[in-house]
C-alpha cells in the first residue's frame, strides 16, 4: 500500500457520505455537467485564498495571478475581479486576460519566444512586456516605433541564485528565461534612452516551494538584486515583480507553506530596503498557490478488475486531463496525489487498489496501490489539488479522448 497526499482542508461530506464541493454534492454536479470527467472549481475557496494572502502580506505588495495555472474563463473572471494584475505567457492568454475585464495596464506578458505579432498585440493594447533578451528588446522597440506607441517594457532578470527546494528552478545559471543579471543595467539604460516606458524588473527564481524560510531568503535576495541593478542602471524601477514560489502540498509528508511567516519576513525586508527602491512598488505573481486547492477532478469508475492479485479501478479519466496527478509532469518519483471515493468521503479504507485511466499506456495511473473505501462501477473518484495545471497542462487530444468538462461553483 502506498499513501496518498493530504486532502486540502475545508472539504466535507453530506449525511450520505457524498463529497461536497462548493456546498454541492459531487454526483449532482456531474449530473448537471452531463458527463464525466469533470473539473469543479470552488469560487468560495478562490476568494478565501486571496483573502488569506492579503491578510498575511504587507499592504504595499500587489497580488498578480499567473493565469497559466488555470485560464478557464469563469475562473479567470472571478480572479481578475480580486487581484491587482494578470500575468500572461502567450498571445492567446493576452486575449483571455483582456476578455476577463482586467485593464491592459495591469497585464504583464512574460515568456521566451514571443512572436512579433504577440509583441505587437501587447504593445498596442498597453500591456507590459517582460523582456527575455536583448534581441526581444530590439524587436519590441522596432515594433513600437512602427506603431508610434511608447511601449511599456520591463526586464525579466535571470538572477544569480535560485529558490532552494523549489520544484521548478526558474533562475540561476544558464536559463532560457530572462536576461542574465550582469547584462541588465545596460539594457535598462538602452530602453530608457530609446524613450520606452520602463516598468521595472521581473525576477522569478523558482516555484512549488513549501519551505517558508527558503521563500523568504529568495525574496530578500531578489530585493537586494533589484536594488543593485537599479543602482547600476541609475534608475528606480516602478515595479519589482518578486515572482511566486509558494507551492501546495501534493504528496504524503508535504505540509502547507506558512504564508504568515513569508509575509512577516517580506515586510521586514521591504521596511529595510535600499533608498533606490523607496518609491518602487512590489508584486508577487502566484498561480498554483491561489487556485490548486479550489479544484477537484471527478472521474467515474467504468470497470473493476483483478489481475495477478491486484485490483484495478478503471475510470473514464486519466493523464490526458490530469498529467500531473499521473506523475508525468515534472516529478522524478511517482507519488499519489490526494484521492478519495467521492460517495464514501471520509470513510475508512477497506482495500488497496490502483486507479487507472482509460488510455492505452501504463503511464495512465491516478492512484497507485492506494488504500480507499470500496468503489464499484459507476462510483466517482475525486482527485484533489486539481485547480492548477490540470485541463490545459495535459494532452487532452491524446488517443482522441477529448477535453474534460469544467465548471465554477
Amino acid at each position: 500500500m502506498k499513501p496518498h497526499g493530504p486532502i486540502p482542508p475545508g472539504f466535507s461530506a453530506d449525511s450520505d457520505g457524498m463529497l461536497l464541493i462548493g456546498g454541492q454534492r459531487a454526483d449532482e454536479l456531474a449530473e448537471v455537467a452531463g458527463d464525466t470527467p469533470l473539473f469543479v472549481y470552488d469560487s468560495r475557496k478562490l476568494t478565501a485564498r486571496v483573502a488569506e494572502w492579503r491578510a498575511a502580506m504587507p499592504a504595499e505588495v500587489q497580488l498578480h495571478y499567473a493565469m497559466k495555472a488555470n485560464p478557464y474563463g469563469p475562473l479567470l473572471g472571478h480572479m481578475a475581479a480580486m487581484v491587482d494584475g494578470l500575468d500572461v505567457a502567450s498571445g492567446g492568454e493576452l486575449k483571455a486576460a483582456q476578455m476577463s475585464g482586467m485593464a491592459a495596464g495591469h497585464i504583464s506578458f512574460a515568456g521566451p519566444g514571443k512572436r512579433d505579432r504577440e509583441l505587437e498585440a501587447a504593445i498596442a493594447a498597453g500591456a507590459t512586456l517582460n523582456l527575455e533578451s536583448a534581441g526581444e528588446a530590439d524587436r519590441a522597440l522596432a515594433i513600437a516605433t512602427r506603431l508610434d506607441i511608447v511601449p511599456r517594457l520591463a526586464v525579466r532578470v535571470n538572477p544569480d541564485f535560485d529558490l532552494k527546494g523549489s520544484g521548478m528552478k526558474m533562475g540561476g545559471g544558464a536559463k532560457p528565461f530572462g536576461v542574465d543579471a550582469d547584462a541588465v543595467p545596460a539594457l535598462v539604460r538602452r530602453l530608457i534612452d530609446a524613450g520606452a516606458d520602463w516598468r521595472g524588473f521581473h525576477i522569478f527564481a523558482g516555484s512549488q516551494a513549501l519551505d517558508a524560510a527558503a521563500i523568504a531568503e529568495a525574496q530578500a535576495q531578489t530585493v537586494a538584486l533589484a536594488a543593485r541593478l537599479a543602482e547600476e542602471a541609475g534608475a528606480t524601477p516602478p515595479l519589482v515583480n518578486l515572482g511566486g514560489g509558494m507551492g501546495v502540498p501534493y504528496f504524503p509528508g508535504d505540509a502547507a507553506v506558512d504564508v504568515v511567516a513569508v509575509g512577516r519576513a517580506l515586510g521586514a525586508v521591504l521596511d529595510a530596503r535600499p533608498a533606490i527602491l523607496s518609491d518602487s512598488r512590489f508584486a508577487m505573481e502566484l498561480g498554483r498557490w491561489l487556485v490548486a486547492e479550489a479544484g477537484v477532478y471527478l472521474t467515474r469508475v467504468v470497470d473493476r478488475k483483478a489481475s495477478h492479485g491486484e485490483t484495478f479501478l478503471v475510470t473514464d479519466g486519466g493523464l490526458h486531463h490530469q498529467l500531473a496527478a499521473s506523475g508525468n509532469f515534472g516529478t522524478v518519483i511517482r507519488r499519489n496525489y490526494p484521492i478519495a471515493v467521492a460517495g464514501r468521503f471520509g470513510a475508512e479504507a477497506s482495500e488497496t487498489v490502483t486507479v487507472v485511466g482509460c488510455l492505452c499506456t501504463p503511464l495512465d495511473r491516478l492512484g497507485d496501490q492506494v488504500a480507499l473505501p470500496r468503489a464499484d462501477v459507476g462510483d466517482l473518484i475525486a482527485i484533489f489539488q486539481a485547480g492548477a495545471y490540470g485541463a490545459t497542462a495535459s494532452p487532452a487530444a491524446f488517443l482522441g479522448q477529448g477535453p474534460a468538462k469544467e465548471m465554477l461553483v
